[in-house]
């Protein structure tokens, strides 16, 4: 019996193998008969994640339509997927010079958009600016500048395709926000605040056009690091706070954000939290137990006020 069970054993993993190699090819292929033939917009397309989402929905065959304030970043990102691409079973992207943080142009910008198909399937909203610092010490020019960045430009660009989307009766909006739209981190106030205020925004907003088959998305990281910088080990005391902060600041790697918005897309999915266990505890003891986060916040910022900084 004993060994029947050691022998078996080898064979079991292997056919778990099997079907989880099979579930991902089938996974894959569902994605891409998703997103073929739409037209998919994605701001901030030069980022990191903005590269990894073009690729991403660029192979799965998506009409796509990039967005970028730059528009030699633009080209190369243009070059670089054409090299790669299958032009039987792909799409030539259309390029768009948008910068979301001048939301006097928006409204124009849009309607280029528009005119490059005609309509929008999906919208990407993934442009970002961050800001750190104490709240005394930025100016509030800096915070209307993240302001315009990560939330009017955002839902401007939003409502001005919103009524195409609304008339055909069909479209996804996708929210790439963070962790920050959920609770606050010490010194980031301005951009926790922006981020807040596009997920009440886009929350709002997904009851609304729910009736016109219109679904919103929202995928929040923790944070989306570089491709090659991996968060070192520091020399972190024990303490409940550096603890708390250092797995809280363990970024989620493009590639994989990526894969997630088009899974997002996939199941229509409302609501993704990109995040370890750690930070996705934190949000629940923000709700549940406010005082004991608001302690533990408290006593790291003691902390690293009565500690210099190294270098």
């Amino acid at each position: 019996m004993g060994v029947t069970a050691v022998l078996m054993l080898p064979l079991l993993l292997l056919g778990i193998s099997g079907l989880l190699f099979i579930y991902q090819k089938v996974s894959r292929l569902w994605s891409k008969s998703v997103v073929q033939n739409k037209v998919v917009v994605i701001t901030d397309a030069i980022s990191g994640l903005g590269k990894e989402c073009a690729r991403v929905f660029h192979t799965g065959g998506a009409r796509l339509v990039l967005c970028g304030k730059n528009w030699e970043r633009l080209q190369s990102l243009y070059d670089a997927l054409i090299s790669v691409a299958d032009p039987s079973k792909t799409f030539t992207p259309k390029l768009v010079l948008l910068d979301l943080s001048d939301i006097s142009c928006v409204q124009d910008v849009a309607k280029e958009v528009l005119d490059c198909y005609g309509c929008v399937d999906i919208l990407i909203n993934n442009a970002s600016v961050k800001v750190k610092g104490p709240a005394h010490k930025i100016s509030l020019e800096l915070d209307k500048k993240i302001m315009d960045a990560n939330y009017f430009g955002p839902i401007i660009l939003t409502k001005a395709l919103l009524p195409n989307m609304i008339s055909r009766r069909t479209g996804q909006i996708v929210l790439v926000n963070n962790i920050q739209g959920k609770l606050g981190i010490p010194f980031r106030t301005a951009y926790a605040a922006s981020k807040h205020a596009a997920l009440g925004f886009f929350d709002c907003l997904r009851a609304e056009v729910e009736e016109y088959d219109v679904v919103v998305s929202t995928v929040s990281p923790t944070f989306i690091r570089s491709y090659h910088v991996d968060p070192g080990q520091g020399n972190w005391e024990a303490s409940i706070w550096k603890f708390f902060f250092r797995k809280l600041t363990y970024g989620a790697h493009p590639v994989d954000v990526a894969e997630e918005v088009m899974r997002t897309v996939r199941r229509k999915k409302q609501e993704v939290f990109l995040a370890n266990p750690i930070p996705k505890a934190a949000v629940y003891i923000r709700t549940l137990f406010p005082e004991l986060f608001f302690a533990v916040v408290a006593y790291g910022v003691k902390e690293k006020l009565s500690v210099p900084e190294e270098g």
